[in-house]
Parts: structure tokens; sequence; C-alpha cells
């Protein structure tokens, strides 16, 4: 569902990264240095960002490029989802993040649910692994995996955090504005069908 110019981008900047990580010969360094900033150039043609600030966002990592892993927790209290309003944008999402090195995906969910909605869960069940580009999402500079985890309530009570601004649960026939680059409108009313037929095989892409 991404535009063309943005896979592309992406395609050099991946490539840049693993030719600049590996390659030991100075003229080769010079020509992904080059490829490197032809992706800058399409992204800051396309975005109007400016190019340091690309740089900076974009393609700033070193190492061979894998994509980044965002983690978001289904939680559920009388048929309705549990969703935390968003500082940043105003708008809501299931409570959710990037995942942290050493910690396990289920540790994550947890984490953040605590952090950003005040609850104590218990991690349940993988529900979804979706690749961000399939789904439809506002144009993203990363390649994004999201993984969605049920979890169940075991203590604590709602309460906003650092991030996030309101705590509610939400009907299926009430959702409020999504922020969409964090979930959409189809990925919260597939854990709605989730919870209506646990037996639903695991999505995946």
């Amino acid at each position: 569902m991404e535009p063309k110019w943005l896979e592309w981008a992406k395609q050099l900047q991946s490539i840049s990264q693993a030719g600049l990580t590996y390659s030991k010969d100075v003229y080769d360094l010079e020509r992904f240095e080059m490829i490197r900033n032809i992706s800058i150039d399409i992204m800051a043609h396309y975005t109007e960002l400016a190019h340091s600030t690309i740089k900076n966002l974009f393609a700033n990592e070193t190492g061979y490029a894998t994509p980044k892993v965002d983690i978001r927790a289904v939680v559920f209290k009388d048929d309705k989802i549990l969703m935390v309003r968003e500082k940043m944008d105003g708008k809501w999402s299931l409570p959710g993040g990037w995942a942290d090195i050493g910690q396990t995906p289920a540790e994550v969910a947890v984490k953040e649910v605590k952090e950003e909605a005040g609850f104590v869960v218990r991690a349940k069940k993988l529900l979804a692994v979706m690749d961000m580009k399939c789904h439809p999402h506002p144009p993203s500079a990363y390649h994004i995996y999201k993984i969605f985890i049920q979890c169940e309530i075991v203590g604590g009570q709602a309460e906003q955090g650092l991030e996030t601004s309101d705590v509610q649960f939400f009907a299926e026939s009430e959702l409020p504005e999504l922020s969409v680059g964090r979930n959409t409108d189809s990925q919260i009313k597939m854990a709605f069908r989730y919870i209506k037929n646990p037996e639903t095989p695991v999505y995946f892409d």
C-alpha cells in the first residue's frame, strides 16, 4: 500500500547501510555513500523535509538493516477494548510501542500497558504479526513489523502515563478517532473478531 517512491528509497537506504557496514574498499564505500544520498534526496523531494532531518531519522543507522518492531497490547473488559489517548496527536491507540532490547514481546506488551494505561496485565496469546506496508497506515520511512498480543487484566487501575492523556474502554460500535500510524480501524476490528472467535489462527503479513 505504500507509494513506490518510498519503497525505492527504503531499499536504497538498506543497500547503502549494508554496504557501508561490510565493504572495505574505499571506492565502494564512496559509492554506497552516494546511494544513501540518493535515498535521502528521494525522501526530501516527496516529503519536503530538510536533508539533515532525513539523514538523522532515516539514514543514521549502521549494521545490516532490519525491520523495526512495534508491539501493541490487546486488552478487553466487558466486551470493550482498552485504548489510550496519545499526547503526541490527541488520538487513540492500543497501548504499545517499540520493542526493547533484552525484553520479550510479551514483556514489552505488559510494560507498555502499565506505563501507558496503569493496568497490570498478563500476556495470553499472540494474535497477529503484520507488515505495516501491507495495511492502511500512513507512509513510514521505516520498515515496521507490528505484533499484536492479547493480554488480560490482573490488577491496577486506569492511569494516564507520560505519553498518554486518557485511558478508556470502547465498544466496537463506538471507536474513537484512531492514531492510524499506530493502529488502524481494520486492526481494531480484527482484535474484536479474535475475542468473538478465540480459535481463529494467528494472522501474519
